[in-house]
C-alpha cells in the first residue's frame, strides 16, 4: 500500500460559525511510526469525538485508538491536528465543533428525540460520523441510525470508492483485522444530498487495531493497516 501526496486542496474544517480554513499536504510514503508519543507540541487543533451514546453500550471502548490515530495524522501532514480526541453527547450543540464523530462500542445505542433531531442537524451541516463496530453494535446501531437518517440506507462501498484510495490505496476494501463472525470486511456508507454522511467499517474492528499494540496482542502488520484504514477515513472526511 502506497501512500500518495494530496497537495492544495483547501477545506473548511466545519464551518458553523468558525472560518477555519486549512490545507492539507499530506507525506507521501511516510513511515507510520508506532507510539503517539513520538510526536510533540500538541497544541490545539482539529479532533475527532468520540461520541458519548446512551442505552448502555461501551461508546468509551478502544481508549488508545484515536489518540495514536491523531499523533499520525499530525506527523503525516501539516494539518494542525490535535492529539488528544473529544468526547461529545449527540444532543450537545459542541459537537458542531467537530468535523468527524467516531462511535464504536459492543453493545446497545439508543438516540431519543432530541438526539435523532441534534444529529440530523449536524449532518446537515457537514458533520461525517465513522462507526467502527466492535462486535456487537450492529443491530442497535442499524435501528438507530435509521431514526436519524430516515430514507437514506446504508450501501455497500465498492473497493473503488474513494476512501479505500484517498491516502493509501486499499484496492480490496477494509482490511479484516479481527475475526468476529468471519467471513469478508464490509464498509457501509450512508449518503445525504449526494455526500456521504457515515462510513460504517463492519466485520473488522479498526478501532482494535488502531489501539497500543500490547492491549490486543495484534500482529504489527495488522496494526499498521487499520492506522492506515484510519488515515484514510479521515483524510477522506476532510477532503470531500
Amino acid at each position: 500500500m502506497q501512500g500518495r501526496c494530496i497537495r492544495g486542496r483547501p477545506f473548511v474544517a466545519f464551518m458553523f460559525g468558525l472560518s477555519v480554513l486549512v490545507s492539507v499536504v499530506l507525506l507521501a510514503d511516510a513511515a507510520l511510526p508506532t507510539s503517539a508519543a513520538a510526536a510533540s507540541d500538541v497544541g490545539r487543533g482539529v479532533t475527532i469525538a468520540q461520541l458519548k451514546y446512551r442505552g448502555g453500550g461501551d461508546w468509551y471502548a478502544n481508549s488508545t485508538a484515536l489518540p495514536n490515530l491523531l499523533a499520525e495524522l499530525r506527523l503525516r501532514s501539516d494539518l494542525d491536528i490535535a492529539l488528544e480526541p473529544a468526547a461529545v453527547s449527540p444532543n450537545d450543540d459542541g459537537i458542531f465543533l467537530y468535523p468527524i464523530t467516531y462511535v464504536t462500542g459492543h453493545g446497545r445505542i439508543h438516540f431519543n428525540e432530541e438526539d435523532v433531531s441534534n444529529l440530523m442537524a449536524y449532518f446537515e451541516r457537514g458533520g461525517f460520523m465513522w462507526v467502527d463496530d466492535n462486535y456487537g453494535l450492529d443491530p442497535y446501531f442499524r435501528a438507530e441510525i435509521a431514526k436519524v437518517l430516515p430514507g437514506s440506507p446504508l450501501v455497500e462501498l465498492p473497493f473503488d470508492h474513494d476512501i479505500y484510495h484517498s491516502f493509501y490505496d486499499f484496492p480490496e476494501g477494509l482490511p479484516k483485522i479481527h475475526e468476529h463472525d468471519g467471513g469478508p470486511p464490509h464498509g457501509y456508507g450512508i449518503y445525504l444530498d449526494g455526500r456521504m454522511v457515515v462510513f460504517y467499517s463492519f466485520n473488522t474492528d479498526i478501532g482494535d487495531g488502531m489501539e497500543d499494540r500490547e492491549v490486543h496482542n495484534d500482529p504489527p502488520e495488522k496494526h499498521e493497516a487499520a492506522l492506515r484504514m484510519g488515515v484514510n477515513v479521515v483524510v477522506y472526511a476532510l477532503t470531500h
